[in-house]
């Protein structure tokens, strides 16, 4: 299901997913902003291209995985994604959750922030 009124937007987080789960690091933090700031349980807010990379490359416990979006709703430059994530840890353990994440677009179509959400037992 996909409500728009920023298709160019929801184009560009639908890639973001393609590239992350093809380990295509420098192009999908190319759709950040500079300045972005990404916002994620047990980690410390993420500013930036450098520290953006840092995550993917050095501190993200994924090791591989498929991103399924079931829904994508997009007002203006907010778009949020609610989905189905599989795949595998470095440890080694598979792992199948669900996740939202809240997006908002910078001017020009990059993303300026991400807050994602897991659906797991915390509180």
């Amino acid at each position: 299901m996909v409500q728009t009124t920023d298709a160019l937007g929801v184009s560009r987080i639908r890639r973001y997913y393609e590239l992350v789960d093809a380990g295509d690091i420098p192009a999908l933090v190319d759709l950040f902003a500079p300045d972005a700031h990404y916002r994620r349980p047990g980690y410390r807010p993420l500013v930036g291209h450098a520290e953006l990379e840092r995550f993917y490359r050095e501190q993200r416990v994924i090791r591989e995985g498929t991103h399924t979006l079931s829904t994508v709703v997009a007002s203006d430059a907010e778009i949020a994604v609610h989905g189905l994530f599989e795949g595998v840890l470095h440890s080694g353990d598979r792992v199948e959750l669900r996740f939202a994440d809240f997006f908002r677009m910078a001017p020009g179509g990059r993303i300026a922030s991400r807050d994602t959400f897991f659906f797991v037992p915390a509180v």
